[in-house]
């Protein structure tokens, strides 16, 4: 089933592109990647390996690749370093943007789906990053369980 899950998930990645374009501005951006910083630190921490490959994943991805990868970089950036230093508020503060897409439907599905992708992209969608995005899921009026997270 998880196997399934990330080949789904990796075939979807240039459809993402194409609705992303739908989207294109702050409050989607800010969702996706306050989404993707609390799936990446669902363990409490990241370490310079992760944050390396995050990087490099940010700048490839299809979905994010309409944006000025410089604004992207920074911006995903911010939401890391207000997990690590405090993960009430990062938390706080990615629900929030997660929270300005909420009742878009198409919008938060791409947004969900493009958390799940990125807490895919090592290969391990592990238990921590399901109940993330899984916890993503319910911020954005979805059900986990559409997503196999529950």
């Amino acid at each position: 089933m998880l196997s399934n899950f990330l080949q789904q998930a990796r075939n979807k990645l240039s459809e993402m592109k194409n609705e992303a374009l739908k989207f294109k501005s702050k409050d989607f951006l800010n969702a996706a990647l306050g989404g993707s910083a609390l799936v990446i630190m669902a363990d409490g921490k990241i370490d310079p390996q992760e944050k390396i490959k995050m990087m490099t994943f940010i700048e490839s991805h299809e979905a994010l690749s309409i944006y000025d990868t410089s604004e992207v970089v920074k911006t995903w950036k911010d939401y890391i370093d207000t997990l690590e230093m405090d993960a009430d508020i990062g938390e706080a503060k990615a629900m929030s943007a997660l929270g300005k897409i909420k009742g878009s439907d198409e919008q938060a599905r791409l947004v969900l789906r493009m958390v799940c992708s990125i807490g895919a992209a090592d290969g391990d969608f592990d238990a921590d990053e399901r109940r993330a995005a899984s916890k993503i899921a319910v911020e954005l009026g979805l059900n986990p369980s559409e997503f196999d997270l529950s």
